[in-house]
């Protein structure tokens, strides 16, 4: 933690690592989660009026309780630490929280767990209303696998970590049972030969459009979701998610963005799918480029409404 001088009562500012690099965060009033973070390369500050400061102050802690605290998610340089696709991510549960509840899951998986801090912040959201939940992590890095352990452990909850390549140990014991899925698939765009690489690079080598690990994903989730499962994918804009949703129809799921989120990297999409019987009776072919057409008129009014 970086020495920042001190705070005053006009402002709150936290210095967060991400992927080994300190990031100045401002904590906006009125966000949606704990983590509902604005980035930047250097230090800025957001003024705020008292009462506004002590209401942010405590929005913030009631948050807090309900999602992972990312001073007790465990590290080690070869894991992926959380960043904004993390907090995107647990920003669509924490949206979805209300829903994920009234859905009442038997088990719940994420496969690439990292850092633990997205099951543990699933855990969290789901465990006073759901205390017979079972929980499952996957992770190929065996540092991630011990590593979410670690985070598990320092929240007080737990969950049955395995250290496989996607769920490949998994699908015949799992097979239509999974009733939630989250995914932080690696969809950075790079050289093919990347993918797959030993350590922390595992992590964000996508190989071509960032697809090869995400295509490969899809397939395996089709199995092991339940007939009311749903499947939480983070996406970026050039992993071409309006394919990913036809690819996905295809097999017979509906589609819906739940969180938009840009970053002077990046611009991140988070996708929630989930089985539906209508799906299934649409003329796939004929009618794939006006899904295309559909889609993004979705993501350019989403986009809208989020800078409104």
């Amino acid at each position: 933690m970086g020495h920042l001088g001190p705070l005053n009562g006009s402002f709150l500012t936290q210095l967060i690592r991400c992927n080994g690099r300190f990031n100045y965060t401002i904590i906006q009033p009125f966000s949606s989660s704990a983590h509902s973070l604005v980035s930047f390369r250097r230090p800025r500050r957001l003024l705020l009026d008292p009462l506004a400061f002590n209401l942010q102050w405590t929005v913030m802690s009631e948050m807090t309780s309900r999602t992972a605290d990312i001073m007790r998610v465990s590290s080690h340089r070869e894991v992926y630490e959380p960043c904004d696709d993390s907090f995107a991510l647990v920003d669509a549960l924490l949206a979805d929280q209300t829903n994920l509840i009234n859905h009442n899951p038997k088990l719940c998986m994420e496969i690439g767990c990292g850092s633990g801090y997205v099951i543990t912040s699933l855990i969290l959201l789901l465990k006073e209303k759901l205390p017979n939940v079972h929980y499952l992590a996957t992770d190929t890095n065996p540092i991630a696998a011990r590593v979410t352990n670690e985070t598990l452990q320092a929240h007080g909850v737990s969950a049955e970590v395995v250290c496989t390549d996607i769920a490949s140990c998994l699908e015949e014991r799992l097979a239509g049972l999974v009733d939630v899925m989250v995914v932080n698939p690696p969809y950075v765009p790079t050289p093919e030969y990347e993918v797959g690489m030993e350590g922390i690079a595992s992590a964000w080598a996508g190989g071509e459009n960032g697809r090869s690990v995400i295509d490969r994903v899809l397939p395996v989730v089709d199995r092991l979701l339940s007939e009311k499962g749903w499947f939480y994918l983070v996406t970026l804009t050039s992993n071409y998610p309006s394919e990913i949703c036809l690819v996905m129809r295809k097999r017979g799921y509906a589609s819906r963005i739940v969180v938009q989120r840009s970053t002077e990297e990046e611009n991140l999409i988070i996708l929630k799918f989930w089985r539906d019987k209508d799906e299934e009776g649409v003329d796939k072919e004929t009618s794939s480029e006006s899904f295309m057409k559909q889609f993004s008129r979705s993501l350019s009014s989403f986009m809208e409404k989020q800078w409104r």
